[in-house]
């Protein structure tokens, strides 16, 4: 029997691959190669699944990158380094999921609602980050912005740029931040 867990990755998978439209009962259950009565044991039907599928993105694309970066205890250039290295590392494993909730997004207000909540957490980190990095106060707010929008720039050209690419691009736009004060312990 699969796992609540088995069928919300299923679940992004199918939604990377082809889209929300893709997210059905009967879809799901042949990835899984289960029965409703197995989707219906973790569900209330197919909204329900899409409300915890969407949480389950969240925690899983946002929530869970913070906490990795922040248990790391280092300081604010190597967790913004950790961070940009998470999230090219599932971006190349997850190419397509972030540009499909995003048009979800556009045809559904709960997808929508959501999806303004994450962006906003996450530029809320950036920004975050950005002034641990000591830069003047009015660049936190506008860098935060900026690091979130080349990744979501970068994932809705055609074809999307890759990964080290995009790693290229972020090792350029962090010479803007603030030059790293010598240690005088």
């Amino acid at each position: 029997m699969a796992s609540k867990r088995d069928w919300l990755d299923t679940g992004l998978e199918i939604l990377a691959r082809d889209g929300a439209r893709a997210l059905t009962i009967e879809r799901l259950c042949g990835e899984l190669d289960l029965t409703k009565g197995s989707f219906y044991h973790h569900f209330k039907g197919i909204t329900g699944y899409q409300k915890d599928l969407l949480g389950h993105f969240e925690t899983e694309h946002t929530d869970r990158f913070i906490t990795a970066v922040e248990g790391s205890g280092e300081p604010a250039p190597a967790r913004l380094r950790r961070l940009l290295d998470i999230v090219l590392d599932v971006e190349d494993h997850n190419a397509g999921l972030e540009s499909a909730v995003r048009a979800w997004a556009l045809v559904d207000a709960d997808v929508r609602a959501v999806q303004e909540r994450v962006d906003r957490t996450r530029i809320d980190y950036l920004s975050a980050l950005w002034r641990d990095l000591g830069g003047p106060e009015s660049d936190v707010t506008p860098m935060g912005r900026l690091l979130y929008l080349i990744l979501i720039g970068g994932q809705q050209v055609i074809p999307p740029i890759s990964a080290p690419e995009l790693r290229d691009i972020y090792q350029r736009a962090l010479r803007l931040a603030p030059p790293e004060e010598a240690d005088t312990e």
